[in-house]
């Protein structure tokens, strides 16, 4: 999910006042700031009950996820009851070996990372490593993406980032959104140097927020990855949703003082991102997602990471694959096209699916989430030579 739809100008007004719906929030008392701007800290109530669990379930769900032991915890209660949902992406082909590990990087923060290997004896074509979007986990949805990119012959790996899903960290805090590309650019490093994987053309995948990871990881490394895969990327906030200057003002001053405190509206998004009505109402099994208001600095760091993105989109220079529905009103397709325009990859493709909404690869009819996944697939394999193959 992304967050640039909560920060429509309706959210802010001056003086600051935060303003969200009475009936989904819990007020506080008001605080100043300097300058004499005023506004209330709220804070979301629990998520409603999922229809159709038991009491216990529900109730292990509505736990507090700020942080990583406790999502962990509801992860684990709920990893059947996921695997049980009917999706597509759910119904795994076999034989895809899987691997889960936790590992401390360089700031001592305890990462978590999956792995999806095509089965025994299928030759390895390349490896694809996957960075989520805002709020999301890499052990929800995107298992059935990744299993099915292993089955056409792929090594994929993925990591939470500090912060989100089952990664350590305050959840949904994003204190530095260039520590947080580094954060992947230091864990993909060393997957790539594995011996198994040597010579394997490498190749990262983004989604929504994670397309804005994926481009700033690229910008740091213009030559580490042999193809960028965009997905719905958040890579230019539209006109109509960022903040006008002064509030915006207002929002980095705040962010300073109070930068973990969730004042910024974030609205329940899935009826926006998921165009299949039954698929939508599986979003709430999405039990370990971060969907509380927008923490400030947070909210800060990413309208500053796109900012910068916009700024750099010349120097995009990898292979390139963006795809986009172009129905979404999430993150605006236009910037999509915008990107393609600007970037100076001498090989770039843009798909555009028509009507498709915003999670085109979780949310949409079956035969198009499987038409996505196949334009993923061939775009990769013409890219990798047939002596890269490796066991």
């Amino acid at each position: 999910m992304d967050f640039s739809r909560s920060l429509r100008l309706q959210t802010l007004e001056l003086p600051l006042r935060f303003q969200t719906p009475i009936d989904h929030l819990h007020q506080n008392p008001t605080f100043s700031v300097p300058g004499g701007a005023r506004g209330r800290i709220v804070s979301a109530l629990r998520r409603p009950p999922i229809e159709g669990l038991s009491e216990e379930l529900n109730s292990i769900a509505r736990q507090n996820l700020d942080f990583a032991r406790t999502r962990r915890q509801v992860r684990s209660a709920f990893v059947e009851v996921q695997e049980q949902l009917d999706h597509v992406l759910f119904k795994f082909p076999t034989g895809i070996r899987t691997e889960e590990w936790y590992e401390r990087n360089s700031r001592g923060v305890e990462i978590f990372c999956k792995s999806w290997m095509p089965k025994q004896g299928v030759r390895i074509k390349g490896v694809m490593c996957f960075c989520h979007g805002y709020g999301d986990t890499c052990v929800f949805f995107f298992e059935g993406i990744a299993r099915r990119i292993a089955a056409a012959g792929y090594a994929v790996y993925a990591m939470d980032y500090p912060g989100f899903g089952l990664s350590e960290g305050l959840h949904g805090y994003v204190p530095s959104f260039d520590q947080l590309a580094d954060d992947v650019i230091e864990q993909y490093t060393k997957i790539k140097e594995r011996p198994e994987l040597k010579g394997l053309p490498r190749f990262i995948l983004g989604q929504s927020m994670g397309g804005a990871v994926t481009l700033k990881v690229h910008l740091k490394e213009p030559y580490a990855w042999d193809g960028v895969v965009l997905v719905a990327p958040m890579c230019k906030i539209a006109e109509d949703v960022t903040p006008p200057a002064a509030a915006l003002k207002i929002l980095t001053l705040m962010s300073k003082v109070m930068p973990k405190a969730k004042l910024v509206p974030q609205k329940d998004l899935a009826e926006l991102a998921f165009r299949d009505l039954r698929k939508r109402e599986m979003a709430v099994y999405n039990v370990i997602c971060y969907n509380d208001n927008v923490r400030l600095k947070t909210a800060v760091e990413l309208l500053q990471a796109t900012k910068d993105i916009e700024m750099q989109l010349e120097k995009v220079s990898a292979p390139l694959l963006v795809l986009h529905g172009a129905a979404d009103r999430v993150t605006d397709p236009r910037v999509s096209q915008f990107l393609y325009e600007k970037a100076s990859s001498k090989d770039k493709t843009l798909k555009l699916y028509p009507e498709g909404y915003h999670s085109i690869l979780e949310g949409e009819p079956d035969d198009r989430i499987l038409t996505v996944l196949d334009d993923i697939v061939t775009w990769l394999d013409s890219r990798v030579p047939l002596h890269s193959f490796s066991l």
